[in-house]
């Protein structure tokens, strides 16, 4: 899915351009399919990081190696890998084939389909890097997680409770049966709760939200606790992390294969899976983007190439 300039779903496109070709240390991955992320959505309809149009897409992609750049030696053609191409500047997963640092990609665990391997990279990277890394989650701590039904908040969910962690994610009340099927120990229906309200007090809060959220976050974390956004906050939010003795970090998801490979063990394991609510094959990309925007996505959609 190609666009010629920036806008709605409608600049999207499906476009005819050359194969491309691995350069030095990277792969040549014939898609099988690739993840959508809010991410997509907002770098169709403006500059954030990205160059001007013309662009393609997509971070997310899960897929077979055809053909491997001077110096690869992890992968050879035929392998089945996944992986999250590196955040921003390597967007084009939406396409048939694409191209990649071989270390940005791992095998494509045996037991789940292409489509399934496609939802996971980004999202888990970015639960992986915010809850196990940044934030150091460990057993017996408790985390709240928001917007717990979405793309990496279903993820955050499954990561901290394999940590040991005691979990509590907003979302809406029809979502709840969901969430406490991936283990959430605690719903707070974000429509006619306030957070704040409940007198719990966590180490880890996990924000994807951003704004006036993340700053009423900073008061419901213990001293020394942590606040990890994934969108800036309100200006207000790092002076109220600082009175209140707490840590509020902004993350972006960086490419890793050391955190794939993760990722792929709790996969093997059984500990983590994907929720795919919705498959569109590539031609249909607008309308997946459509279905994207309103929000209410529960789980991950993706596009189907092979």
């Amino acid at each position: 899915m190609h666009q010629t300039e920036l806008g709605g779903p409608e600049v999207l496109r499906l476009t005819e351009l050359p194969r491309p070709v691995p350069r030095v240390g990277e792969v040549l991955v014939a898609v099988h399919a690739a993840g959508l992320n809010p991410t997509d959505f907002k770098h169709r309809a403006r500059r954030i990081f990205l160059p001007p149009p013309p662009l393609t897409l997509g971070w997310d992609v899960s897929g077979t190696v055809v053909e491997t750049g001077p110096g690869v030696t992890l992968f050879q053609p035929g392998d089945e890998v996944f992986g999250m191409l590196p955040y921003p500047h390597g967007a084009g997963s939406h396409a048939e084939y694409v191209t990649g640092p071989a270390r940005a990609f791992a095998a494509k665990p045996a037991g789940i389909d292409h489509v399934h391997a496609a939802a996971l990279p980004l999202a888990a990277l970015t639960t992986w890097q915010a809850l196990a890394e940044t934030a150091g989650l460990r057993e017996g701590q408790r985390v709240l997680i928001h917007a717990a039904a979405g793309g990496v908040g279903h993820l955050a969910v499954q990561i901290a409770k394999e940590r040991g962690a005691h979990v509590t994610g907003t979302a809406s009340a029809p979502k709840h049966d969901f969430l406490r099927e991936l283990g959430a120990d605690a719903c707070i229906d974000h429509r006619t709760e306030d957070f704040t309200d409940t007198g719990e007090r966590y180490d880890v809060v996990l924000d994807a939200l951003g704004g006036e959220t993340a700053t009423r976050s900073v008061d419901v974390l213990r001293p020394g606790g942590v606040l990890v956004s994934l969108v800036p906050g309100a200006e207000d939010t790092p002076a109220a992390a600082e009175k209140a003795r707490v840590r509020a970090i902004v993350m972006i998801v960086e490419h890793d294969q050391a955190g794939m490979r993760a990722i792929a063990d709790l996969v093997e394991r059984g500990r983590l899976r994907a929720h795919v609510s919705g498959t569109f094959p590539l031609a249909e990309g607008a309308r997946a983007h459509e279905l994207g925007e309103t929000g209410r996505t529960t789980g991950k959609l993706v596009l189907t190439v092979r």
